[in-house]
């Protein structure tokens, strides 16, 4: 029996090095919480995301090429509730992601979409691609995250 207290321990130490691991890589300044302003059932948030792109929309960012193009994702249902996803481009490079619309069923979906969202941007904004890692305890709304981005950017003609 003594083999089981290590075991209690090692995963305690492999747990709280998963939420460092979270919280280090994928923690977003707190202006990006504020995009996102709460709401019961059938509210909606519209953020007004800060974007590196001029109010014109055409600047070019150093290493890409063409004007700024914006595209917003199809509007995905998931378990608690709906969302839809903007994105900026530059050339094939991600310059910009934001939130138009999140309705939630209740104000604990809500208070999740607030944590998690900034997270999923700050992922998308790093690997340039909808293809990114969910997050644990937000499948569904990670799940619907990522494919509206992927919707915006099949609009916008970038794999």
């Amino acid at each position: 029996m003594k083999r089981a207290g290590w075991y209690v321990v090692a995963g305690a130490a492999a747990g709280f090095a998963g939420v460092l691991g979270v919280h280090g890589l994928g923690t977003a300044p707190a202006a990006a919480l504020g995009q996102l302003k709460p709401g019961g059932p059938g509210a909606s948030a519209a953020p007004s995301a800060p974007s590196s792109a001029p109010a014109n929309g055409s600047a070019v960012q150093p290493g890409s090429s063409g004007p700024a193009r914006k595209a917003t994702g199809t509007v995905e249902q998931y378990g608690y509730g709906e969302l839809s996803v903007a994105v900026t481009v530059h050339g094939n490079q991600i310059t910009g992601v934001s939130v138009p619309l999140l309705r939630t069923a209740e104000p604990y979906s809500q208070q999740l979409a607030q944590q998690v969202i900034p997270m999923l941007r700050a992922e998308v904004l790093a690997v340039h691609s909808a293809r990114i890692d969910g997050v644990s305890g937000a499948t569904y709304t990670s799940a619907a995250y990522a494919q509206s981005i992927q919707s915006a950017l099949d609009k916008l003609h970038v794999g």
